[in-house]
């Protein structure tokens, strides 16, 4: 499974916003090398005042000294978790997706070895935990979320595990690595079976005459 997932990523040409000048952050989707590989996650904490008890993956805004936004996802991680960046096989980038608060967000994906002895920065989380990637592969989402952005909906698949709930933007970058890093029939713009749950009408941060949607990469449009 990880060999595939070496692959297909190293074929990958993600779609790249470098043209749009706004704040830049990146995260890191570390996929954990077990038998049954699993991807981790985090959960920030209640008393934050934004994104409170939201599930993420490791990752925050680029800082001066970073020298790329791959050494932020490896910084953030390490911050968050106590992620060693020497630990981390870096497989590839996903397209660049923006945040609802303007932010241009790159996601990087890396393997890492089973069982670190990762912790959670009680400043900024309060959990860390792995789903096995069988569970995203299987399709086993609660519901879909319709989000409609200027005007074209995006069916974005909720899933709860465990008491979690991983949703939004970290599920939308979940689906470009399950369909480019995996191969699997999956698409933020066909109406999949199941239960849907309707949000109200978003706009975009990117100028309309780039024909693109907020928080969706170019890769995922079919």
């Amino acid at each position: 499974m990880l060999e595939n997932l070496r692959k297909n990523l190293q074929q990958l040409t993600p779609q790249r916003l470098d043209q749009f000048t706004m704040q830049e952050a990146a995260v890191l989707l570390p996929v954990v090398d077990r038998p049954s590989p699993t991807l981790l996650f985090t959960r920030r904490a209640s008393h934050l005042t934004t994104h409170s008890g939201q599930v993420a993956f490791p990752g925050g805004k680029r800082e001066p000294e970073d020298k790329d936004l791959y050494a932020t996802a490896l910084r953030e991680a390490q911050e968050e978790i106590a992620l060693d960046p020497a630990l981390v096989e870096p497989l590839g980038r996903l397209s660049d997706v923006i945040s609802l608060h303007g932010l241009r967000v790159t996601p990087w994906v890396g393997i890492i070895p089973p069982d670190l002895p990762l912790v959670a920065d009680p400043g900024e989380l309060d959990a860390i935990f792995e789903v096995p990637l069988s569970h995203f592969l299987e399709d086993r989402r609660t519901h879909t979320d319709v989000i409609p952005v200027d005007g074209v909906p995006h069916y974005v698949p909720c899933y709860h595990v465990d008491g979690y709930i991983i949703w939004g933007l970290s599920a939308m970058m979940l689906v470009e690595l399950l369909a480019e890093g995996f191969g699997m029939s999956i698409d933020l713009y066909q109406q999949p079976p199941g239960a849907l749950r309707h949000y109200p009408e978003r706009k975009s941060r990117l100028p309309q005459s780039t024909g693109l949607h907020s928080d969706t990469p170019k890769s995922m449009r079919k």
